[in-house]
């Protein structure tokens, strides 16, 4: 055995590695001594991280089937015990866990190597990760732009090749989005699909699903067999158990899908161009490969999905708001000390209101997907912001003004956050400017195995394995 070279750990997917490992070509040392340069390289360019590295790795099971893989977690779960956490804000000081969440019970168990902890926007309420706390993460692509948001440290190192996989969890988009500015495949899975136990019964009203970033379909589809066991006793949501490993799904025939495809937003905002263009050529791809396409969506109500969406963001507020140790409202940023002023101002008239709200976006989903059984949209609306555009400490916002400003920027993927329905984002595009543009996939309730099958097809058809940004983790 002798160490990796570098170019070798950056271009290999986690798949890939642990093949090396298994073979005894490598150690598991070794990987992960190839890991700290790298995620030291690629912190240094992208300010992705936000303690030093884990010294030594967190715990985790040397034989398990991803063992040896380097991985990160991000500041807002899955919370690990004994990991200081601060949720991106300056107001949260010394908050640990005792035991580990359940998703992070069930890495350590993978055999995924936890070596640091990566940049989060303050409460995660943002599709971009600048939070005052530790300034922008840049994007690998172009340092003048952002990773996205929420999960953006981790997509900037993933993208940057310093691991083949990390943690993220996704609200309204906080994995798609991310997955589209940095160029990656992003899955967030049907609600009830990974656990989010036992700090909380359900996250954010059911809008929040954890999971993870990654490079290849089949990274995903391996990750997601590793977490997504059946559901501890107790959760309140329970995704139907898949038929076979989702990995044999990336292996299998989708068959002849009625696949339906739009490139407008709901709420009317303007689609970039670009962005619209690769939309519209991956419906031709599918459409060459022998899909039926025909141009639809369903009817989602802009007003009921800012509504909706409030649950969520009251969710977080409240959690703060019970929290042992309050945080300090003058070290919090604008929109967020909004949300915990409104959180305290929500009625249990109020949350009736936006579950009925939730309801009026769920049901129309839930029939779209009786007539078609994948949807296609772009991730965005636009491409990677430049840093400073959406303005969370911005004073004038209200908690809804703020997230029709999320919005406009991201127009597609929180509908799919408030029904439950499995999306996938994945780097089908590139602007004139050389910029990631991602296509977003969604199918109905527990069709994973369907999204992994396409999303397989796709990057067979249009590969992106090849395109490298600007940073990257090739040190030689």
């Amino acid at each position: 055995m002798g160490p990796v070279e570098p170019h070798e750990y950056a271009n290999l997917d986690a798949v890939g590695l642990r093949e090396l490992i298994q073979a005894r070509e490598v150690s598991v040392a070794e990987v992960e001594a190839a890991a700290r340069r790298a995620l030291e390289y690629a912190h240094a360019g992208l300010n992705a991280l936000t303690l030093p590295l884990f010294e030594p790795a967190l715990e985790h099971e040397p034989t398990g089937p991803l063992a040896g893989v380097p991985f990160v977690i991000k500041d807002s779960g899955p919370f690990a015990r004994g990991v200081p956490f601060a949720l991106g804000s300056r107001s949260i000081r010394g908050a640990r866990t005792l035991v580990d969440q359940e998703l992070m019970t069930r890495f350590r168990a993978a055999g995924l190597v936890a070596l640091g902890q990566t940049t989060a926007p303050e409460l995660g309420l943002s599709f971009s990760t600048e939070p005052v706390k530790h300034g922008p993460t840049r994007n690998p692509w172009a340092l003048d732009r952002g990773a996205g948001g929420s999960s953006g440290g981790s997509a900037a190192l993933v993208a940057a090749g310093a691991v083949p996989l990390a943690h993220g969890n996704d609200g309204a988009g906080s994995l798609r989005v991310p997955a589209s500015c940095c160029g990656l495949v992003g899955l967030k899975p049907s609600r009830g699909r990974t656990p989010c136990g036992p700090y909380a019964g359900e996250m954010a009203f059911g809008h929040t699903v954890e999971f993870g970033l990654t490079r290849t379909v089949r990274d995903t589809a391996h990750l997601l067999d590793a977490v997504a066991a059946a559901p501890p006793v107790g959760e309140k949501y329970m995704a139907p158990p898949p038929v076979r490993p989702y990995i044999e799904e990336v292996r299998a025939d989708p068959g002849r899908l009625r696949v339906a495809i739009t490139t407008e937003a709901w709420s009317g905002v303007a689609v970039d161009p670009q962005v619209a263009a690769v939309a519209v050529n991956v419906g031709k791809v599918l459409e060459w490969v022998g899909h039926t396409l025909t141009e639809a969506s369903p009817a989602v109500d802009p007003d009921a999905l800012v509504e909706a969406s409030m649950l969520g963001v009251v969710a977080a507020g409240a959690a703060l708001l019970m929290a042992p140790r309050r945080p300090d409202r003058s070290l919090m940023e604008a929109v967020s000390r909004r949300v915990l002023a409104e959180t305290e101002a929500f009625s249990a008239l109020d949350v009736m209101a936006a579950v009925g709200a939730q309801h009026q976006v769920t049901r129309p989903i839930g029939l779209f997907f009786t007539r078609y059984d994948l949807l296609v949209t772009p991730t965005l609306g636009q491409l990677p912001a430049p840093h400073g555009t959406l303005g969370y400490d911005d004073p004038d916002h209200s908690v809804r003004s703020w997230l029709r400003r999320i919005f406009e920027y991201g127009p597609f993927t929180a509908p799919f956050n408030v029904s439950g329905n499995p999306a996938i984002s994945l780097p089908l595009g590139q602007s004139r400017e050389g910029l990631p543009i991602g296509v977003q996939l969604v199918a109905a309730y527990g069709r994973e195995d369907l999204l992994l099958r396409v999303a397989a097809q796709l990057e067979q058809a249009a590969p992106w394995k090849h395109r490298r940004p600007p940073i990257y983790a090739d040190l030689s």
